[in-house]
């Protein structure tokens, strides 16, 4: 099943404090009940777990010449993902995320730092003689690549490499719709959040989207939390799957494992609603744990969690 995937992101440390009375007051202070320092970011946590799935995970990323950066570095060789293709700047600070996290939902707060920095410079030489897959995560905070994706992704295609991203919140609220939609024609997988998604299109039922969508396009996989996922094809055909029933312990990364499900089943040639149950399984394990690349499941315990957990 090995297939190389090489994951175009940004790198940041997560500094998660977790507990039910976590939202800050002024001139108060209050005691949380967990903190961890782990791996952040979309495009890290989606390549751990595809790594734990049994892909061959190369990383092209920017970090600073700092202990935050190497902590990034060194997190995702530890979960087996190769690094060969991370430049260390110094004359850049990593990017780092405050997660406030309760067991139903969290805030983040993100110093941009080296995340933006990303661009096609920075990309391997024979990335698409390697390649079987480009992914990438945090379109909006991947700014200096925004408009580069379209070029990239159109050369995937000419090689017949197969490409996904999401697109994380956009915390300045622009959106660029025309842009995304533009990049549709070009992706196989477009995998945002459904609060993403109905910001980016201005809608609001997910009813309005096929009449949104441009004349080509992928598969759009939409993540509902525990609603479980909906998926349109390339026809804009409508299929739509429960999500697992768990008692979450921290959400951090879980839409992020649920990208590395898709991509995963995809390359496994799984269709549907078998593809959606598989991404569903990989986001849901991803609740069960503290930190989103702090464990991350091989491809049997995936399978025996769906084979568990089925109704």
């Amino acid at each position: 099943m090995e297939k190389n995937v090489f994951v175009l992101g940004e790198l940041n440390v997560d500094l998660i404090f977790s507990g039910e009375n976590i939202t800050p007051e002024w001139n108060r202070e209050k005691l949380v009940n967990h903190f961890e320092q782990v791996l952040g970011s979309s495009s890290a946590i989606t390549a751990c777990v595809l790594a734990g799935l049994g892909h061959q995970v190369y990383f092209v990323g920017v970090v600073g010449d700092d202990p935050f950066g190497h902590f990034c570095i060194e997190q995702l060789r530890a979960k087996g993902v190769k690094t060969d293709y991370i430049t260390v700047d110094p004359e850049l600070k990593t990017g780092v995320t405050l997660s406030l996290t309760t067991t139903k939902d969290r805030a983040l707060l993100t110093f941009m730092g080296a995340i933006s920095k990303l661009t096609k410079k920075y990309l391997p030489e024979n990335l698409f003689e390697m390649a079987d897959h480009l992914h990438f995560g945090s379109y909006y905070l991947q700014q200096d690549a925004r408009l580069q994706w379209r070029e990239i992704f159109t050369e995937a295609n000419k090689h017949h490499i197969s490409t996904s991203f999401d697109t994380g919140w956009d915390p300045n609220n622009q959106w660029y719709q025309n842009d995304l939609l533009e990049l549709l024609e070009f992706t196989d997988l477009f995998i945002p959040s459904e609060e993403e998604l109905f910001s980016i299109l201005s809608i609001n039922n997910l009813t309005d989207i096929p009449a949104c969508l441009p004349e080509k396009h992928g598969m759009l996989a939409i993540k509902r939390g525990e609603n479980g996922s909906v998926l349109f094809d390339n026809d804009a055909h409508f299929i739509s799957v429960d999500g697992f029933k768990v008692n979450p312990i921290d959400t951090t990364g879980a839409g992020d494992s649920f990208n590395a499900g898709l991509i995963s089943g995809f390359l496994q040639n799984k269709r549907g609603k078998e593809l959606l149950k598989f991404a569903n399984a990989c986001g849901a394990l991803a609740t069960l744990r503290i930190g989103g690349a702090s464990y991350v499941p091989s491809l049997e315990e995936v399978y025996h969690f769906q084979n568990s957990n089925t109704e």
